[in-house]
């Protein structure tokens, strides 16, 4: 029986209005890491935050892995400050269905690649932060433990007191899919922007996840 949700965060629950990796490496990426003397071209950090390369690559030029992403990470909290004071973070206009969904008496998590305080300053943004039962951003101690990776998606299930065949995950892209996969449970691909192949079930918006829900938790 469906007892809990993981839920991804950006471009799940909010999007960034005009968000491109590339542009967030050229105007807030690549000047902090001139600020720490270590500059990754622009093909070595996309391959890293793929998931291509690990992120103890970056030891090779002679940083702490560990210091080096947590740089990335505080110049990434006044990115998303200032686009928050801009109006240009915003939640998906369906995110209601979660006080829909808290209600149904499912444990609720959040799961994000971001880190923790970065994840937690969106959803606390928008009022969001309310309906999990936990938040979870990446581990610095195991860095490479993001998604695509399990680690996180069975962290949350360790701290949910859930099992896998009791749990699904929603997500916009193909990392959530495949963590899911990787870690045993059900997946949904909510279709923001593109279908993602091997979901277990597709939804429009936060809505048709409700009647999905509905259908797996209510007895016929």
């Amino acid at each position: 029986m469906l007892r809990g949700l993981i839920f991804d965060v950006d471009e799940t629950l909010v999007y960034y209005e005009g968000y491109d990796l590339r542009r967030w490496y050229e105007e807030v990426g690549r000047p902090a890491m001139e600020k720490l003397g270590v500059v990754l071209d622009w093909e070595t950090f996309r391959r890293i935050v793929k998931g291509e390369l690990s992120r103890t690559y970056v030891e090779r030029f002679g940083i702490d892995h560990v210091e080096f992403w947590k740089a990335m990470d505080r110049a990434n909290r006044i990115y998303r400050e200032n686009l928050l004071r801009a109006g240009r973070i915003r939640p998906f206009s369906d995110v209601d269905a979660l006080r829909e969904l808290k209600n149904m008496d499912l444990k609720l998590a959040a799961v994000s690649n971001a880190s923790q305080d970065n994840t937690e300053l969106v959803l606390r943004a928008f009022g969001l932060d309310k309906y999990f039962d936990i938040i979870l951003g990446k581990d610095y101690s195991y860095l490479d433990g993001v998604k695509p990776n399990p680690y996180l998606i069975k962290k949350a299930l360790r701290s949910l007191n859930l099992k896998p065949e009791e749990v699904m995950i929603v997500g916009d892209s193909s990392n959530d899919v495949l963590a899911g996969k990787r870690a045993g449970i059900k997946t949904v691909n909510i279709v923001r922007f593109e279908k993602v192949p091997g979901a277990d079930y597709y939804v429009n918006d936060l809505w048709e996840l409700v009647k999905i829900v509905r259908g797996l938790t209510c007895p016929r």
